[in-house]
């Protein structure tokens, strides 16, 4: 497992280096991994790297990038979009020569047309911003502050808001609000009961489980020998 830089887009047609890990050992099979989005890429990483170390094993390379304004990112989250996010994923899949691609739950919504692969586990964008926007209307209650989540959209749609520690602009809230996963003959979709277990991204603190990454790796793997 190597960490890399990758030329990502920036708007107007520069580009900016940011980090990707990476097990790339030039072999033909190659996937490139969009992972979750916000606070659920958190508690998903460890099990992410745990899936791409099977899918090394297996013969493949694996490849999870750091979007803009994510993980390592030094890019403003404030100032992403979900098209320039878009252009992020089509660029690497270029860069590293993806052959397929499996998105994880918000990273599902930024995946090219035409391109093969699989979405695990898909939410649409307007489900992460009510759970996110929940989480902050539970926190500002137990802190004896009442929000409703109408005042809180007009806020995010006008000036950004922050929530979950993490700063929204107007663009991508607007952006999020409506965005579904693009459907497509050559994706398909994994549920989390054809994985098994409890969806990760449901705990409270990042996990792993050795069977759910066994399972995904499998069908992955399977799937790209067809």
């Amino acid at each position: 497992m190597t960490p890399l830089g990758w030329p990502c887009p920036l708007p107007g047609g520069a580009s900016t280096e940011e980090y990707a890990i990476a097990f790339d050992e030039r072999r033909d099979l190659r996937l490139l991994i969009v992972p979750a989005l916000f606070d659920e890429a958190n508690r998903m990483r460890r099990f992410t790297l745990e899936v791409m170390r099977r899918l090394d094993a297996a013969g493949i390379d694996p490849m999870l990038p750091d979007l803009p304004g994510t993980n390592e990112s030094l890019a403003p989250l404030e100032a992403q979009s979900l098209g320039g996010w878009c252009s992020a994923v089509a660029v690497a899949m270029q860069y590293f020569s993806a052959t397929h691609v499996l998105a994880i739950r918000g990273g599902c919504l930024l995946v090219p047309q035409g391109v093969p692969g699989w979405h695990y586990a898909p939410v649409k964008g307007g489900s992460i911003l009510r759970q996110m926007l929940r989480a902050r209307m539970l926190a500002s209650r137990e802190s004896g502050r009442e929000e409703k989540r109408e005042d809180l959209t007009t806020i995010a749609l006008s000036d950004g808001i922050e929530l979950a520690g993490y700063r929204f602009g107007p663009q991508l809230f607007a952006d999020l609000e409506h965005a579904e996963s693009p459907a497509g003959e050559k994706i398909a979709v994994i549920e989390q009961s054809i994985v098994g277990g409890a969806g990760l991204w449901l705990r409270a603190e990042p996990g792993e489980s050795r069977g759910q990454a066994d399972a995904l790796a499998a069908i992955v793997s399977i799937g790209m020998r067809a």
